[in-house]
């Protein structure tokens, strides 16, 4: 573990950010109750089978679903050639996502048919109006009681994020009696930046008003992000703060979340356009996907807990846990060092957890498929369990975690990575 000081920006730097006009982010609205009795009702202990109808009523909506969702995948693929063009980095990195994805399908696979199969996941809970308002459910074995929730939301450039890549995480949380809720968003083209922040906050107001009714504790809601997710999350997590601060109507409280989990995200915009271009992440994609160059520090929550520094914004924030691998190369590491330096400086709770010689992809992907000990994981795992010292003996006593893809194959998957 380990933290840096940022350097303190200048004087007429800080005069330039204080004469921002900071207006909210997004507008998100809660749904009710009601929504989610619609949608799933109440689990009771003893559950009838459904009958021959009511399954093929069932395996019809999936395939309807799976149709528009396809539908809308490919039109959405087109119109993100457009931007693209033909571009070498882009290319090579895109068949190098096609070998790496090769080399892990083994793990994917055993992770695809629990996703399609486990009683435990309920898919595709509608949460908003928007074509991509869903998300996914993992639940633990066992429904004794009021369980622990973790809202995850995924990375993958703002551009191909997809709520079941959180399909191993669920799993794997739940196992330890933690529920969580893996949220879509819409990605660009489909959708900006805002569109982003605001289907995120839409979500976790969804899960922060109804995850009752699905056996979790609304007192007990846990917020974490990766990659391209984690900056979301911090952009709806102090856009909500601000607006709490100035007295305006909300449909989710930060006094709910209980700490916000961040995982190789980046967080001053502005700082990173030169490294994503160099990446392949084009200057005029990135640009298009943040609203324009104007748009940069307003979606950069380093900058803006710069600004929105006053007592009232920290005093609500959560505790903040941003986690990074030393040889990320997709984000460096740095974007954490700054944003726990920048969160200090005002006063908020803010700690940094580095992992020598991990990558972007290491902490989320291959250390759990290689199984057995995590430490980011058990970090995790041990934070939200604190105050239960059942769960906590239950985690100690817990098998090791089983490994999904033999070692030489995410070596080379390490090797490969585009990310």
């Amino acid at each position: 573990m380990a933290t840096t000081s940022a350097s303190l920006p200048s004087s007429k730097s800080c005069d330039a950010i204080k004469q921002m006009e900071i207006e909210p982010l997004c507008s998100p609205t809660g749904s009710t109750s009601s929504t989610l009795d619609h949608l799933h009702p109440r689990r009771r202990p003893i559950k009838k089978p459904l009958s021959a109808p009511a399954r093929q009523q069932s395996f019809s909506r999936e395939m309807r679903h799976a149709a528009a969702e396809t539908y809308l995948l490919t039109t959405l693929s087109f119109k993100l050639l457009s931007y693209l063009g033909v571009g070498y980095r882009w290319i090579m990195r895109l068949i190098a996502l096609g070998i790496y994805a090769m080399l892990l399908m083994p793990g994917f696979l055993q992770v695809v048919f629990y996703y399609y199969f486990s009683s435990q996941v309920r898919r595709s809970v509608i949460y908003g109006d928007q074509p991509r308002n869903r998300l996914d459910l993992h639940l633990p074995p066992r429904q004794d009681c009021k369980k622990p929730v973790v809202i995850f939301v995924t990375g993958g450039a703002w551009i191909i994020g997809y709520k079941a890549w959180g399909s191993l995480l669920g799993q794997q949380l739940a196992e330890r009696d933690i529920i969580v809720a893996s949220l879509d968003y819409r990605n660009f083209p489909q959708g900006t930046i805002s569109d982003m922040v605001k289907d995120v906050s839409q979500g976790i107001a969804f899960v922060c008003n109804n995850i009752s009714g699905y056996g979790g504790d609304p007192n007990r809601i846990y917020l974490m992000g990766q990659s391209a997710g984690a900056h979301i999350t911090a952009c709806a997590l102090m856009d909500q703060a601000f607006k709490e601060s100035r007295g305006e109507d909300v449909a989710w409280s930060v006094s709910q979340i209980k700490a916000y989990f961040g995982l190789s995200g980046g967080y001053n915009l502005p700082n990173l356009v030169d490294h994503f271009h160099s990446r392949g992440l084009y200057r005029s994609i990135f640009l298009s996907i943040m609203e324009g160059e104007q748009s940069l520090k307003q979606f950069s929550p380093e900058i803006l807990v710069q600004v929105l520094s006053s007592k009232d914004v920290v005093s609500i924030l959560p505790q903040i846990f941003l986690f990074h691998g030393t040889s990320d190369s997709s984000i460096p590491s740095d974007a954490s060092k700054a944003f726990v330096d920048a969160l200090k400086r005002v006063g908020a709770q803010a700690e940094l957890i580095l992992y020598d010689g991990k990558t972007h992809t290491d902490l989320f992907l291959q250390d759990p498929l290689r199984g057995g000990k995590d430490e980011l994981f058990d970090y995790v795992v041990a934070f939200i369990h604190a105050d239960d010292t059942e769960a906590l003996a239950k985690d100690a006593a817990a098998r090791p975690r089983r490994r999904l893809v033999p070692e030489i194959l995410l070596k080379l998957a390490r090797i490969v990575s585009p990310f």
